[in-house]
């Protein structure tokens, strides 16, 4: 494992990748502290997106919740004998969704702005094992992507805190910042690059597929962090739980950071 001098000398040089359109250029460098509003603007907003994702489009994803849903229909039409809850209940369902997905998203940003987010540079940025990126697209930051090297997983990196914001999506920044901590890893003498992600959007699990990671294993009824979970917060917050990886020495990632 190389010591923050080495790390300094592998990256402080901005890379550049080309945006598909070809006339743009994302740059990823290291987090600066003139960073940190928009970085933790990014972060929020991105979270944010988590909660009609989990309440309604993740909804279809657990049939266990549906058949739960249906026998709560069947259970109130038995005893109220009233046709219209049976048009109500499928939008309680909906409404007690969001509003618990809400509670939970809003419990781990709490968590993640009580932690690393709100020391940023003190926790990612003054340890040889760890860096936070961004990306910076027409001298604005629309991205951000961190690294954690984990001893206790056999010298692996855990990807973490990848957000672009959304007005510069498809546009290739996402992958810029993956093919950085693959690079990282791979620099850094790490033998594998994981993370988890708990979005139901296909376009995240296509960027992780796109970079060479392999799901390897899915958690349902995941506990997200920062979450207090109620009754009824468990039956209407439910989520699943991807697990990725990639073995860096499989890795379709050059030293120049091209497939």
């Amino acid at each position: 494992m190389g010591d923050k001098g080495q790390k300094k000398d592998v990256q402080k040089h901005d890379e550049g990748l080309k945006a598909p359109n070809g006339l743009q250029t994302v740059v990823v460098r290291e987090f600066e502290p003139a960073d940190k509003p928009e970085v933790q603007l990014i972060f929020y907003e991105g979270v944010m997106e988590m909660i009609p994702d989990i309440a309604f489009r993740g909804l279809r994803h657990h049939p266990e919740s549906l058949l739960l849903y249906a026998a709560m229909t069947v259970i109130c039409f038995v005893i109220t004998m009233c046709w219209w809850v049976i048009g109500l209940l499928p939008a309680v369902v909906l409404c007690g969704r969001y509003f618990y997905s809400r509670r939970v998203i809003h419990g781990y940003l709490e968590h993640a702005m009580s932690r690393d987010m709100e020391d940023i540079e003190g926790f990612y940025m003054k340890s040889s094992d760890s860096c936070m990126w961004v990306a910076v697209l027409e001298g604005k930051v629309v991205g951000v992507v961190a690294a954690v090297g984990q001893h206790k997983s056999g010298g692996a990196v855990e990807l973490q805190r990848m957000c672009v914001d959304r007005s510069c999506r498809r546009r290739g920044v996402g992958v810029a910042l993956g093919r950085k901590v693959l690079e990282y890893a791979a620099a850094h003498g790490h033998s594998s690059v994981f993370l988890g992600t708990s979005a139901y959007s296909s376009a995240a699990h296509q960027l992780y597929r796109r970079l060479g990671f392999r799901c390897v294993g899915v958690t349902n009824g995941y506990i997200t962090p920062g979450a207090r979970l109620s009754l009824l917060g468990k039956i209407f917050y439910r989520v699943r739980h991807h697990h990725y990886s990639l073995v860096v020495g499989n890795s379709k990632i050059t030293s120049n950071g091209q497939h």
